[in-house]
């Protein structure tokens, strides 16, 4: 845990009790702080009361006149599509609002560290896609490479759950747009942005305001060296702002699919990573076997790992080496199962129409599972990425209509995963892959896309036993 500094003998208030509120709430009472804690549901605030925690109903003003500041969770919106009653009335109250990630930054750094022989580190990484598989990625890298380092954020742990740093460690945070929007401390030592696509804009109040999100991480945050990914024009804006000229290397642009060769840059072509430093190559990694990270969306992933890891001095050798065992993350492009020369893979994360667009795109020969509650606009945009697709196999509630608008494609109507994986498991010849890429949520007929892959998995290990 890492004790929060700052607010000793301080009276703190926490709006929302779920992972992040709970490890906020213990992180302040282990630096001193008195905590008084809210939450909207009766089962929040009954397991605060259980812990110890005084509660108090912060959507009055009058709750705030002994409170030091109010730390909310990611979940509670805090400017669009409206401010949550309390943060209104902490603001009404001249009370500070922050959260856990700037407890994390101002508190991280301690006295110890004064002995230690090597400073620890900071990695963020943010964007809209990518950025778990890219924090993971890192993470997996250092380890391998025999450096110490913790994984937190967004994914894994809890930013304040982790332990205090050690020597020479290196924490690598995966942040998302509700984290990086609110915090009122943003100093990572290595800031990577990996790509942008439309996404929580009624969070954000549009894609500007998203983006907006994003940008804090690099403008506020003033990391010694920045890796950003410049295929889409936010990227390329933020390079502007950050860079003074193509051969200031404290900025690294990565690409998927463009050759860059101005300044200090790693991109990805034809299956091939690149690093080029002034006007020169200085590493490559043939990315087109590695199983864990199948496709061009997983190459510019690859790129931002790789140069992030390259600014901490591992060498390309060391960062290939640990790329071929990495594994990936459970229901992103996760290779689960081989069986006569049939590829089984479950991306249940691809829940909207872009990530299942690239989830497709990486492999030649697809039987597709998709399928499951249709997000607003429709799949139209995903027609024109079916021609290597030899049959669909839809499930879901709305199986039939989400059938009907795969126009051109061979069509299977399953309605329910066991049917669907049996079906393209008996149709599938040597060289097929059978991908879960639902381009839909699960909520139709599962909790969450994990459990919608997990199901899948299930069902292929009982077709590959």
């Amino acid at each position: 845990m890492i004790p929060v500094q700052g607010y000793a003998g301080q009276t703190v208030a926490v709006l929302g009790m779920g992972r992040t509120g709970r490890a906020a709430a213990a992180a302040l009472r282990a630096g001193g702080a008195e905590v008084v804690v809210w939450d909207d549901g009766p089962g929040g605030r009954e397991a605060a009361e259980a812990d110890g925690y005084t509660l108090r109903d912060m959507t009055k003003a009058q709750s705030f006149q002994d409170i030091r500041a109010l730390i909310v969770s990611p979940g509670i919106p805090h400017l669009y599509p409206a401010p949550h009653p309390a943060i209104a009335a902490a603001w009404d109250a001249g009370v500070p609002v922050d959260n856990d990630i700037g407890l994390f930054f101002r508190s991280f750094a301690t006295s110890d560290w004064d002995s230690f022989d090597t400073t620890p580190r900071v990695i963020a990484v943010t964007g809209s896609n990518g950025k778990s598989t890219t924090a993971a990625l890192i993470h997996h890298i250092l380890i391998e490479n025999g450096r110490p380092a913790q994984l937190a954020g967004n994914i894994g742990r809890g930013v304040l759950d982790i332990e205090p740093a050690h020597d020479g460690e290196v924490i690598v945070l995966e942040l998302s747009s509700y984290q990086t929007d609110l915090a009122r401390s943003l100093t990572p030592d290595i800031a990577v942005f990996t790509n942008l696509s439309a996404d929580h804009l009624d969070r954000h109040a549009g894609l500007g305001g998203y983006f907006a999100a994003k940008r804090r991480l690099f403008a506020e945050g003033g990391p010694d060296r920045a890796v950003i990914g410049v295929d889409e024009a936010e990227g390329r804006y933020l390079v502007n702002q950050l860079t003074e000229g193509p051969e200031d290397d404290r900025v690294i642009r990565i690409s998927s699919g463009q050759k860059l060769t101005h300044g200090w840059t790693v991109f990805a072509h034809k299956g091939f990573l690149s690093e080029y430093r002034k006007g020169r190559q200085v590493g490559s990694i043939d990315l087109r076997d590695i199983k864990g990270l199948p496709g061009a969306h997983n190459h510019q992933n690859a790129c931002a790992a790789y140069a992030a890891c390259r600014t901490l001095g591992l060498g390309p050798k060391g960062i290939e080496a640990a790329m071929r065992s990495y594994a990936g993350l459970p229901h992103r492009s996760q290779l689960v199962a081989e069986k006569d020369g049939v590829s089984f893979v479950n991306d249940s994360k691809a829940t909207n129409i872009e990530s299942a667009i690239k989830a497709l795109d990486a492999f030649p020969k697809v039987r597709w599972i998709c399928g499951g509650l249709q997000k607003e606009g429709g799949i139209g945009d995903l027609l024109a990425h079916l021609d290597h697709v030899v049959r669909a196999y839809v499930i879901g509630r709305e199986a039939e209509d989400f059938a009907r608008q795969l126009t051109g494609t061979d069509v299977t109507v399953c309605g329910t995963m066991d049917v669907a994986v049996a079906r393209a498991a008996a149709d599938a010849q040597a060289g097929d892959v059978v991908l879960l890429a639902p381009a839909a949520a699960s909520f139709d007929q599962y909790d969450n896309f994990e459990k919608r892959g997990e199901d899948f998995m299930a069902q292929v290990a009982a077709v590959t036993a």
